[in-house]
């Protein structure tokens, strides 16, 4: 029998997780490594319902499980020693837990890489931890170009929109860069589990002011509580040096979404590297603001056209002028993973900076091994 990896957290264990190793287990003779409850809680800024030992108990349990034990590594790559030892025929994961760097160490050890679809047992609903954890229906947010001009010390050089999506939060995008995630945690606080009926814009101005209380020493740029608030695709346009956008434009058009949805994959990055400042090598200036404002304009242009060439295009070019105004926004291992890509997709950037989310792809053809989004069509209440 062929050995065959899995690894994950496996918290509140669930039908989706014994249809999960039961796939795996279909390949040969199951493996488990769990993450340990100090890894879960620095990948994910939460703690875990069940311990470490309470979840390796239950994963052992399985008829399916040859073997399971705590990883003893830590972050996304916390089962390296463990793999090394134990040299498994195949690492098996879930598209959503496929990076380029697991992908990497396998080709490094020999060791075959199979990604599955998310697949319920027949008969079964599909289950995640996270829609278990709470009926927690505060989306995330994804921005598509023009993501810095909602900063004034970049939009004081040259007006211009940013271009963002609401999210369902059907993945587990918790504490992965450029998702908004600490801008949602503080709309979780305020809220709970639902955003509240009323005006979107008061709302997303009430989300903005309590995550940049007085005496604020960065102030969080207001496109994150905007594009959690509000649903569907949005124009939020800049003037030259201020915080808040007018108009914020607002389309829920079902063609328009299935568009965007249809065409746009993610690929989950590796964590950042050590200390980051994206703001260290800064060359912000006049011509760098308008050729991103520009860009932006053209990729929401491409996308009310649904014109998916001119969506890659404009995509890559607003990612293009933010890099070469943030150049640390990328590294050489970001670099590398685009260039995997170049000649498939139409378009690239990445969510966040310098790492930890994302590469987001805008593609004609499916991507191998990438996600897809569900965009919110209404409000959360």
């Amino acid at each position: 029998m062929k050995k065959v990896f899995v690894s994950g957290c496996y918290d509140m264990l669930h039908s989706g997780h014994v249809a999960f190793f039961e796939e795996a287990a279909s390949h040969g003779d199951l493996y488990v490594g769990i993450g340990s409850d100090k890894t879960i809680e620095g990948l994910k800024a939460r703690k875990t319902i069940n311990t470490d030992e309470e979840r390796l108990y239950m994963v052992k349990s399985l008829r399916m499980v040859k073997d399971a034990w705590i990883n003893s590594g830590s972050g996304l790559m916390d089962f390296e020693q463990e793999v090394r030892q134990l040299r498994p025929d195949i690492f098996f994961v879930n598209e959503d837990g496929y990076t380029p760097a697991k992908k990497k160490f396998c080709e490094e050890l020999g060791i075959e890489l199979i990604v599955s679809k998310r697949l319920p047992r027949q008969g079964l609903p599909a289950r995640s931890t996270t829609a278990l954890r709470a009926e927690c229906r505060i989306p995330f947010r994804l921005d598509l170009a023009g993501g810095w001009l909602d900063q004034p010390f970049v939009s004081k050089y040259y007006p211009g929109p940013v271009i963002t999506i609401s999210i369902e939060p059907e993945i587990e995008f918790n504490n992965r860069s450029g998702m908004s995630s600490s801008t949602r945690m503080k709309a979780i606080d305020l809220w709970k589990t639902n955003i509240p009926e009323g005006d979107p814009e008061k709302l997303a101005h009430t989300l903005f002011c309590v995550e940049n209380p007085p005496g604020s020493q960065y102030i969080s740029g207001s496109q994150d509580a905007i594009g959690i608030v509000y649903p569907g695709v949005n124009k939020l346009n800049y003037a030259c040096g201020k915080y808040w956008p007018c108009p914020i434009e607002n389309i829920t058009d079902e063609e328009v979404l299935s568009f965007i949805e249809k065409h746009l994959w993610l690929i989950n990055l590796s964590p950042r590297q050590g200390d980051f400042d994206v703001l260290a090598d800064t060359r912000v200036d006049e011509s760098g603001a308008k050729r991103l404002a520009f860009a932006a304009e053209k990729t929401w242009d491409a996308i009310l056209a649904k014109d998916v060439e001119s969506f890659g295009k404009y995509f890559r070019e607003s990612f293009e002028a933010q890099i070469a105004m943030f150049p640390l926004m990328v590294n050489e291992q970001i670099l590398a993973t685009i260039d995997h890509f170049r000649n498939s997709a139409l378009g690239w950037k990445i969510s966040g900076a310098g790492g930890g989310g994302y590469l987001v792809l805008v593609s004609e053809q499916p991507v191998e091994n990438a996600m897809q989004v569900k965009i919110r069509r209404e409000s959360a209440s």
